[in-house]
Parts: structure tokens; C-alpha cells; sequence
């Protein structure tokens, strides 16, 4: 009876959240890094140079980083419904303000505001998995929810193109009509989740009462199990050693995710192809990322290994921007970046099950916004190098290899992690006899 009512209760909650998301999630992960497709035309009518370019659109996580944690306590004392609606409105505003931008210092400005508006987002909707979702059924979760960002970046391309193609239209240029049509649903979706997100288990009503009690019960328990060993303050969410390892774990994989987001458009561009091509062509290493993404995850949470899964998928990610660097067809660029979105994109799940081994409560939403908007930095670092390395020597390849050298640090930290997890438990257990 219980199994069946596991089933029918999880399979329900997934069914209620995951879809919505996923949504919301695609629309963040656009305007975010629509100003790759942007920057096709943008960047010449404005007189941007590449390490503007970079530097403006990496910008975005300095505010992202100021604002993260105290954004992520607020969503964990006043709910989910409440502030992601909040930042949803805001962000979707402010990335409108995006089509008006004159300059270098308005563009920086905005960019800046942008991620501090969508600060919490993304770490708030891993703490309110934690809410609904056991342990160990998280990562098949979480992977769901992060195959939104390829998801976007898939249908987003090819649609940032033909929004370009608005140029001239009431006067605009196409990227202005890219950020003015690509906010509108952020706005409509701040609404919809003020009346349609539920807080917690113990609120839905849309669950039957057996469905209610027995989510609520395992929830309980799970976070009992948790009490003994896990770090509940504020304080042990912000300084916990491996909150901080997992921070430059996180930032190794997010100067990988950024650098696609934001600058595989112009690589592909080099190639002569038109801006219509170059939005077909980058949507299809995300496309075969979903799959490898949602494989993995399953894999990872039917062995219960978490730091291979990571380790391995950091990998891919290295020798996909090593062969990039040095591609000059094609067909090796997008297959080299296909490898690349696969490894970035497999390496985000696992990863994200383990600050909620060690942390909960109010710890869990600090550490969980630490590790996001530490590890987030790489977004700024990233593709701000590569704009830099770009001037300075006329080529992506550089950057490329820079980028690659920090996954190479997230994967040796991951072993690192890993080894000391499993120390600590074997003294434990040595401890318990």
C-alpha cells in the first residue's frame, strides 16, 4: 500500500511541479543569455568591442552574487509563491529596459540590475524541491528541471534569429524587439505563480489527504535523519568547507554553461554562416544534452554515486572545448560543442544533491545560495575572458582553453570532495562502534 501510494503521490507532485518549472526556468536561462543572439547585430550598432561585450554580459552575476543569499533567507521565511513571483516581475521588467540601452555604461548598468533582480531564482527553486521531493529522488528532479536551460537555448536560438529580423519595424532594431518581446512572458509568469505555486506540502490542497499526510510524514523524517549531523544556522550555510567546495566546483560548470550561452553564437558566426543558420545550429548540442542530462541524473540516483557522475561529465566538457578551440569546419564545431553542452550539462544535477546531505533549514537556503552565486561568478569570469583574450589576440581559441582549465579545477575538487565525504563517514561509523 505504501509503495503504491508513494508512487501516486510523487508521480502527482511531479506532474504539478516539475512542467512549471521548467517554464519558468526556460524563460530565466533566455534572458539571460539572450544577449548572445543580441550581440549579432547589437554589438556593431552600438560600437561594442568583444571584452565589452563579455564583460557587460558577464556583469549580470555581480549582482546575481550581492544580492543571492539574502534573496534565497527572505524566499525561505515568506515562501516560494510570494518572492518568485517578485522576481519574476522585476526581472522581466528590468530585461525589457535591456532594448534601451545606449552605451557601454547603460548596458553594464542594466546587465547589472538584471541579476540582481533574478537573484533567487535558481537556488530557491532547489531549496522548494527539497521541500517536496525525498533525497533520493532529487536528482532525476533537479535534471528535469535543468534540461529548461538547453531547452531554451534549442527553441530560444532559432527564435532570438528571426526576432533579429524585426529590424527597422516601428523604427527598432531587431535586438531591441528581441528584448522587449523575449520579456513579456517573465511579467505574465510573475502572476501565475503568485496563484498557482503551493509553499509547502502541508498547503496543497490539490493533494488528497492520504497523498498530504504521507509527503508531509517522509519529508519529516527525512529532515529528523538529518538533525543529528546536518547544519541547521545561517552561519554554518556560509562557512561550511565544503559549501565552499562545492562554490568552485559550481564555478568551473557555469563558466562552461555562460560561455556556450553567451558566445557560441559568434564562434559559429566566424564560420561565415548567416544569422538564421547560426540560430539552427546552436540548437542542436542542447537538444542532445536533454537526453545525456536526463540519463544521467537516473543513473546517478539509481547508484547512489554522486562525485563520478560529476567528475566524468566535467571531462567531456574539457576535451569538447579543446577540440572547439581548434575546429575550423562545421560540423567538428557543433559536434565539439555538443560535447561540451552533454558534459556541462550532466555535471549540474548530481551536483546539486549534495549541499541538502549536510545542510537544512535555514543553513540549506544559505549554503544552497552560496554555492550559487559564488559558483555563478564563473558566468561573469567566463565569458568576460573570453571577450578579453578574443581582442587581444583575435581568436576564441584562447579563451576556450581558459575556460576548459576551470573545469579541470572543478573535477579535481569534486575527487578531492568526494575522498573527504568518505573519510568523514568512515570515521563516523568508526566513532558509532
Amino acid at each position: 500500500m505504501d509503495l503504491e501510494l508513494e508512487k501516486r503521490t510523487l508521480r502527482k507532485v511531479s506532474w504539478r511541479i516539475v512542467p512549471f518549472i521548467m517554464l519558468l526556468y526556460f524563460i530565466a536561462y533566455v534572458d539571460r543569455v539572450n544577449i548572445g543572439f543580441a550581440a549579432l547585430t547589437m554589438k556593431a550598432d552600438l560600437g561594442f568591442t568583444s571584452s565589452m561585450l563579455g564583460f557587460g554580459a558577464g556583469i549580470f552575476f555581480w549582482g546575481y552574487f550581492i544580492c543571492e543569499v539574502p534573496s534565497n533567507i527572505i524566499l525561505h521565511k515568506v515562501g516560494a509563491r510570494l518572492w518568485i513571483a517578485r522576481v519574476m516581475l522585476t526581472w522581466g521588467i528590468i530585461s525589457a529596459c535591456m532594448a534601451f540601452v545606449k552605451g557601454p555604461t547603460s548596458f553594464y548598468i542594466v546587465r547589472f540590475l538584471l541579476g540582481a533582480a533574478e537573484a533567487g531564482f535558481f537556488p530557491g527553486i532547489i531549496l522548494y524541491l527539497g521541500y517536496w521531493f525525498p533525497a533520493r529522488r532529487r536528482a532525476g528532479v533537479v535534471a528535469f528541471f535543468m534540461a529548461a536551460a538547453p531547452i531554451s537555448t534549442a527553441i530560444g536560438s532559432p527564435l532570438s534569429a528571426a526576432l533579429l529580423e524585426m529590424n527597422g519595424v516601428m523604427g527598432l532594431h531587431g535586438w531591441q524587439w528581441l528584448f522587449l518581446l523575449e520579456a513579456v512572458p517573465a511579467v505574465i509568469l510573475g502572476v501565475v505563480v503568485f496563484f498557482y505555486m503551493t509553499d509547502k506540502p502541508e498547503k496543497a490542497k490539490w493533494l488528497q489527504e492520504d497523498e498530504r499526510d504521507w509527503l508531509v510524514n517522509v519529508m519529516n523524517q527525512e529532515a529528523a535523519s538529518r538533525a543529528t549531523s546536518a547544519r541547521h544556522s545561517i552561519t554554518s550555510g556560509l562557512t561550511n568547507p565544503r559549501v565552499l567546495a562545492l562554490s568552485m566546483i559550481y564555478f568551473g560548470t557555469s563558466a562552461g554553461l555562460y560561455t556556450l550561452g553567451i558566445w557560441a553564437p559568434q564562434i559559429i558566426k566566424q564560420l561565415g554562416v548567416s544569422s538564421m543558420t547560426v540560430g539552427l545550429l546552436n540548437a542542436i548540442p542542447p537538444i542532445v544534452s536533454v537526453v545525456a542530462m536526463v540519463f544521467w541524473s537516473r543513473h546517478s540516483d539509481r547508484t547512489g554515486e554522486r562525485t563520478w557522475h560529476v567528475v566524468l561529465a566535467c571531462v567531456a566538457a574539457i576535451v569538447g572545448l579543446t577540440v572547439a578551440a581548434i575546429s575550423n569546419s562545421v560540423v567538428g564545431l557543433i559536434a565539439s560543442l555538443t560535447l561540451v553542452n552533454i558534459g556541462i550539462s550532466c555535471a549540474k544535477p548530481p551536483l546539486w544533491t549534495m549541499p541538502t546531505t549536510f545542510l537544512s533549514g535555514a543553513a540549506a537556503a544559505a549554503g544552497i545560495a552560496t554555492i550559487n552565486s559564488i559558483g555563478n561568478l564563473g558566468g561573469f569570469v567566463g565569458p568576460a575572458m573570453i571577450g578579453w583574450i578574443k581582442d587581444q589576440t583575435g581568436s576564441f581559441a584562447g579563451g576556450l582553453y581558459f575556460v576548459a582549465g576551470l573545469l579541470v579545477l572543478s573535477a579535481v575538487l569534486t575527487l578531492l570532495l568526494g575522498r573527504s565525504n568518505k573519510s568523514t563517514v568512515t570515521s563516523g561509523n568508526a566513532a558509532a562502534h
